[in-house]
């Protein structure tokens, strides 16, 4: 076993929180649902992201060395969110400070296992560390940002073979106030760990925090679309991807569909696919369905959704 390190910085002030590898319900926070915080690719993305829309700023660096943190690296947060949110129903102290085996992160996220895995698995934590964010979301009132990486520092632990038994992290206090926040959280399906696209894990999103379980349906603009996932590809690229999602059918619990709007332009309408999938795909080019509801923007509106 290796020698035992002491700890550092937030780890010598924080008290450990111990994970279970329970079967717990998969936990995401809305804000890194609704917005453009991960790349959505996987070859190493170094182009930062700068969204802006109205008074809400975003902004994402990345470094040379390991890339910008992606939409599958995201998976650990949500194990972590999870962690958290079943502890403290259980009526368990929790902390910034998070103790697990890789083992048990993989298997909680779907992957596997191998040296290659947990290969892939540091490489994940590297990236959360070292990318940064720059954020005015919940800052309203100070009209200041919050600047800070997903996981302020991490180590492992390992046998003297190399192989892994255990790591800490410490999470950023803005993500770990968020998971706190009943209200800021929401299940999603674990077949979400299942989506190998970039994009359709990224649209499963969106779709689980717009639409939640509206059965009237909720739709976006493609342009729109397009802005809020801050992709590299171009928009006709974009759309033919978003097209082909539509064809397959991959999110777990939606139906998807497209029509256009009174303007002409395409737009994606999504819902529950149990409040019955042929209504959702049963759409008129005039944004109408059979049953004389909108299907646009907001729910049963033509606008489009600017959240």
């Amino acid at each position: 076993m290796s020698a035992t390190r002491h700890r550092s910085g937030e780890l010598l002030k924080l008290s450990p929180f111990r994970c279970v590898p329970a079967d717990i319900a998969p936990r995401d926070v809305q804000d890194l649902m609704a917005y453009p915080f991960f790349s959505l690719a996987k070859s190493p993305r170094v182009v930062p992201i700068d969204f802006r829309m109205g008074e809400l700023t975003i902004r994402v660096d990345a470094t040379p060395e390991y890339g910008m943190a992606t939409i599958w690296d995201a998976d650990i947060l949500i194990w972590a969110a999870s962690q958290i949110i079943a502890a403290r129903n259980a009526g368990r102290d929790t902390s910034r400070l998070m103790l697990a085996t890789p083992r048990e992160i993989l298997t909680f996220i779907d992957r596997g296992t191998s040296a290659r895995d947990y290969d892939r698995f540091r490489a994940a934590l590297d990236r959360l560390q070292s990318t940064t964010i720059e954020t005015s979301i919940r800052q309203p009132a100070e009209r200041w940002t919050r600047r800070f990486s997903w996981i302020n520092e991490w180590k492992e632990r390992t046998d003297a073979s190399g192989r892994p038994l255990g790591v800490e992290l410490v999470l950023t206090d803005w993500f770990y106030r968020a998971v706190l926040d009943k209200d800021l959280v929401l299940s999603i399906d674990r077949a979400y760990f299942a989506l190998t696209g970039g994009l359709e894990r990224w649209l499963y999103r969106i779709v689980r925090k717009h639409g939640g379980r509206q059965k009237g349906g909720w739709s976006f603009e493609f342009d729109h679309l397009h802005l809020k996932s801050a992709s590299l590809s171009p928009l006709k690229r974009f759309a033919f991807e978003l097209r082909d999602i539509v064809r397959r059918q991959p999110l777990p619990g939606y139906a998807l569909a497209i029509d256009r709007n009174s303007r002409g332009r395409e737009r994606l309408v999504f819902k529950p696919a149990e409040s019955s999938a042929s209504a959702c795909l049963d759409i008129r080019p005039n944004g109408r369905s059979r049953s004389g509801k909108s299907t646009s923007g907001r729910p049963v509106d033509n606008s489009v959704d600017k959240l």
